[in-house]
């Protein structure tokens, strides 16, 4: 029996509509779901908005809207871009849903009961744009270390979780024990030097706010909007009880680094607190830089994805991202980039080599798969398929996208360089070579076959086309990792040759 694999995205602020940093982060998300559907484990992959706290309740003053009239109207905007961009999200969770008010307010006072929380006072720093508190030192300039802004000054009595008491049960036993508590690893060393810096207690209500779920036992406060997010994750599956949570907690979380101490610290210190288990596994990737700086509403540089999706289609845009960017390391945007690998990879690379081959077949076979007969070299391709898989898994289950999709491209690039040599359309000129042009053209059409199994979890909608293209009766989403060992595609089948998958882009939108 296959694990249970759970991922999920952040949940996104209201505030504005999204821009390709969110989409960033829901395409891998989006990809390591369809990959482990691939492989045939249970999946579940959980989006949704984080519709609470101060940005948001100001936002929609400035709209002049009450917070939850705002939330429902951007509501929409957010689930039509996850539409555009084919995710296929098992559940879209909301935090203003009562299916995710009701049990916060149990698992804060759960821990409240338990002696986990108590009064205080707080005074410092606070930034409204990313809603945290933060120490002077952690200031830059006397601004927000990510939005570059100036923070506000705030005194007021807040009740505290006591992080504090669970620095040794993260150093000693969630860190030391599990087997990939956080990654990349850099992430995890700078998790622990914070914790073995000497862990602050975290504010959990905010007396001066109306916006958000009421502390069950001071409804004068608000649950401070981290504390009541961060349980999204098991909200959404139904906890405590749901069948949901028994199946598929823990999760692995896909979160921005910027957000990474409330998710590798807070979060699981939150949840050992309370009895839970926590994550399997915080995976915090870079920064989606634009001219050198990090996507952002708060400074207005956020690029919608429609603006990339009009020009580049859905499938080169969660392709681009997956195969320009490694995962968990910063990386920089740019039309030019983006012009370049869709060229390279896309258009001149697979979508030129399924142009020429099915055509082919249908110009020299009436659009049949001809059988394959004697030897033509085709072994060559039959081994770039059997090298192509163990690092595309390996890739894949370690979440460094840019590297399985390098080793599927080894089989693009093995099968385009056997047309060259074979030169089908020199064989089709002499009737003596009809047995060979026919093991030529069934050898690259099964290439073909194979690459659109293995990129299906990048680009669903063009491997779908493809696997129609080559007559394939199952549905792609029906197979499984294993269809793409060499040898599936049968004789006989009729292929059809329809618009190019990847026109090529000659000019930047």
């Amino acid at each position: 029996m296959s694990d249970p694999f759970y991922v999920t995205t952040p949940i996104y602020y209201v505030n504005d509509v999204p821009h390709i940093g969110h989409a960033y982060t829901t395409v891998a998300a989006d990809v390591a779901a369809r990959y482990h559907r691939l492989r045939g484990d249970p999946t579940y992959f959980l989006t949704g908005t984080d519709e609470h706290g101060q940005k948001v309740e100001r936002a929609a003053r400035e709209h002049g809207k009450d917070p939850q009239a705002w939330t429902d109207a951007m509501i929409p905007s957010w689930r039509s871009v996850w539409t555009n961009l084919d995710i296929a999200y098992d559940d879209f969770i909301r935090t203003t849903e009562e299916r995710h008010e009701t049990p916060v307010k149990a698992f804060v006072k759960n821990l409240y009961e338990r002696g986990e929380i108590y009064e205080g006072v707080y005074e410092g720093p606070y930034c409204v744009a990313c809603e945290q508190f933060y120490l002077e030192s952690e200031l830059v300039d006397g601004r927000c270390p990510v939005h570059g802004i100036p923070v506000e000054r705030l005194k007021e009595t807040n009740y505290f979780f006591r992080q504090s008491a669970h620095a040794d049960w993260l150093l000693n036993d969630y860190y030391a024990r599990t087997p990939m508590p956080v990654r990349p690893e850099a992430r995890l060393n700078e998790v622990i030097g914070l914790v073995r810096q000497g862990l602050q207690d975290v504010s959990v209500s905010r007396p001066s706010l109306e916006w958000g779920i009421p502390l069950p036992w001071e409804p004068s406060h608000v649950i401070y909007v981290w504390i009541e997010a961060l349980q999204n994750y098991i909200t959404a599956l139904g906890y405590p009880a749901g069948a949901l949570f028994r199946t598929f907690w823990p999760a692995v979380h896909f979160v921005g680094k910027d957000i990474l101490r409330f998710h590798a610290v807070t979060w699981p210190a939150m949840l050992h607190a309370a009895g839970e288990e926590p994550p399997r596994e915080v995976f915090a990737h870079g920064w989606l830089l634009v001219r050198g700086e990090k996507m952002s509403k708060t400074k207005l540089t956020g690029i919608h994805p429609d603006e990339l999706l009009a020009t580049f289609g859905v499938d080169a845009y969660r392709y681009y991202f997956m195969r320009e960017i490694a995962f968990g390391q910063d990386g920089s945007f740019s039309w030019e980039s983006m012009v370049a690998r869709y060229n390279a990879d896309l258009a001149n690379g697979l979508g030129n080599l399924a142009s020429r081959v099915l055509t082919m077949i249908v110009s020299y076979f009436d659009g049949v798969v001809p059988d394959p007969g004697p030897d033509a070299g085709q072994g060559s391709l039959e081994r770039a398929v059997a090298a192509a898989l163990p690092g595309y898994r390996q890739g894949m289950e370690s979440f460094a996208f840019h590297e399985a999709l390098e080793a599927a491209f080894g089989i693009v690039r093995e099968a385009n360089g056997f047309i060259v040599t074979t030169a089908p359309w020199n064989l089709a000129k002499d009737p003596a070579q009809r047995a060979k042009l026919g093991t030529v053209l069934w050898a690259s059409a099964e290439a073909l076959r194979a690459m659109a199994v293995l990129l299906s979890p990048v680009m669903p909608r063009a491997c779908g086309t493809l696997w129609e293209q080559l007559g394939i009766a199952e549905p792609l989403r029906a197979v499984r990792l294993d269809a793409a060992a060499w040898g599936g595609l049968k004789p006989g089948t009729r292929v059809s040759k329809g618009d190019a998958l990847f026109p090529r882009v000659t000019e930047l939108a």
